[in-house]
């Protein structure tokens, strides 16, 4: 990890907090003194280290640090503790929210929940714990966006909402990442057509040569991707440059259409336009289970509690199964997923008077050890549940990253759902890639077509 770039990201955040707090006050940062806790009674990133009381949440010992081979389970020997279905699923309910209680209830056949013995396998670099204990002294909000914090997450002691969500947005990802993935929608009588995805997500202070630091000082990170199949869509390539500030600069993307042989803008690629190839299941800020810009939310911590959420899903990235063993009619087979209990912060996003967006409130249930959020429940304009998504998150050893295998969203009012992330059949994702900013210009768009 190059200090050098850290540093250089430190002076840009830190020139555009100075002219931010110029204007208006900004929420504090935690003092020295309660930092101190990262590392003694809480993690390094900011989760309560210690068990729960019955011992079934066990204590955070610094994670998973054996090797484990991508698309490997090392709980393949384990056996469920119990297994939730829409018959006992009473018995379990304060442990559930209220989207998984509907997936028993849109699925009572077929859909159930095996639980297993919670294990905490999160863990990064050593340097992302330093940075997340120097962030913790100030980082700071103003008018709903974090300055001043160096790579790692910016608000470890979080103190109201909008921190616990940018913890999510800004959390260590591996830095430099290309992942060759599978998209799916699948319809409610189990048919899909798989769209193949290759990607690129480069945080700027990770690119190899080309990066002005002046220049792109509120660009957050860089992401292409590639449509490798179907053949109707072979070729169409999405370019985002992620800003920091969107409220001062909405966030930039373009989009190269391989049948007109043309590089657009496209503005649409925020909030609620539609997501890439997902046939309408998905929102744009509905990727990476959350992302872009808060503004249009007011945001509300309502606390943390325990909860049932998928975790260690190492079996459904096991290499030896195959599309078709994971995608079934209205859910994912549930014999290939794993919920664990775990501590979660909870966070309520009511759509802003005056604001538009399909999702009148959104319900966000996010993992204290990784900050990556494991369930989001989706309301829409009636204030009726309508998507449930799911984030079924592994250890990648390799680089020290905790990240989600699969994203599942389920459309309760259609039957339908969406599959994105799946790597079973693909390459995976390849934590040494070196980019270069040149690879990230509108220009380039038609030369990672022809790839």
């Amino acid at each position: 990890m190059n200090k050098q770039l850290f540093q250089v990201r430190k002076l840009a955040t830190a020139v555009v907090a100075t002219l931010a707090m110029a204007s208006g006050s900004a929420m504090a940062a935690v003092s020295a003194e309660e930092a101190a806790r990262l590392g003694a009674d809480l993690t390094p990133i900011g989760a309560e280290k210690a068990g729960n009381a019955d011992g079934s949440i066990p204590a955070w010992n610094g994670g998973m640090t054996e090797s484990v081979t991508q698309g490997e389970n090392p709980f393949a020997d384990e056996q469920p503790l119990y297994v939730i279905t829409n018959a006992n699923k009473d018995q379990y309910k304060d442990l559930l929210t209220p989207g998984q209680i509907a997936l028993f209830e849109r699925y009572p056949e077929t859909y159930r929940m095996p639980v297993y013995q919670s294990r905490r396998t999160a863990a990064y670099p050593e340097v992302i714990y330093e940075k997340a204990k120097e962030n913790a002294t100030k980082a700071v909000i103003r008018e709903q966006v974090a300055f001043d914090y160096d790579e790692s997450v910016p608000f470890a002691i979080p103190q109201n909402a909008e921190e616990v969500v940018w913890n999510h947005l800004l959390r260590y990802r591996g830095g430099s990442v290309k992942r060759d993935l599978m998209q799916a929608a699948v319809q409610r009588n189990g048919d899909y057509t798989p769209v193949k995805l290759a990607d690129e997500f480069v945080f700027p202070w990770h690119i190899a040569d080309g990066y002005d630091p002046e220049k792109d000082s509120n660009v957050l990170f860089y992401f292409k991707q590639v449509i490798k199949a179907p053949a109707r869509l072979t070729g169409t390539v999405l370019l985002v440059h992620e800003t920091l500030d969107q409220i001062k600069q909405p966030r930039l993307a373009w989009i190269y259409n391989a049948g007109q042989r043309r590089v657009r803008r496209a503005p649409q690629i925020a909030y609620d336009g539609p997501g890439t190839a997902s046939d309408g299941l998905r929102t744009s800020d509905n990727f990476d289970m959350f992302n872009g810009a808060i503004d249009k939310y007011d945001w509300k911590l309502v606390g943390k509690k325990e909860l049932l959420i998928p975790y260690n899903s190492f079996k459904l990235a096991d290499k030896s199964l195959k599309y078709d063993d994971i995608l079934m009619a209205g859910h994912i087979n549930p014999e290939f997923t794993r919920y664990e209990k775990h501590r979660v912060w909870v966070v309520e996003a009511t759509l802003s008077e005056g604001e538009r967006h399909i999702y009148g409130k959104r319900v966000f249930y996010i993992d204290e050890d990784t900050w990556g959020i494991a369930v989001a429940d989706h309301y829409d304009g009636r204030g009726e549940l309508w998507r449930v998504s799911e984030g079924h998150e592994i250890q990648y050893t390799e680089a020290k990253v905790p990240w989600n295998t699969a994203e599942i969203i389920h459309d309760l009012q259609s039957g339908r759902y969406l599959a994105l992330g799946l790597t079973n059949e693909e390459k995976g994702l390849d934590f040494d890639h070196k980019a270069k900013h040149r690879d990230f210009t509108p220009s380039a768009l038609r030369r990672a077509a022809k790839r």
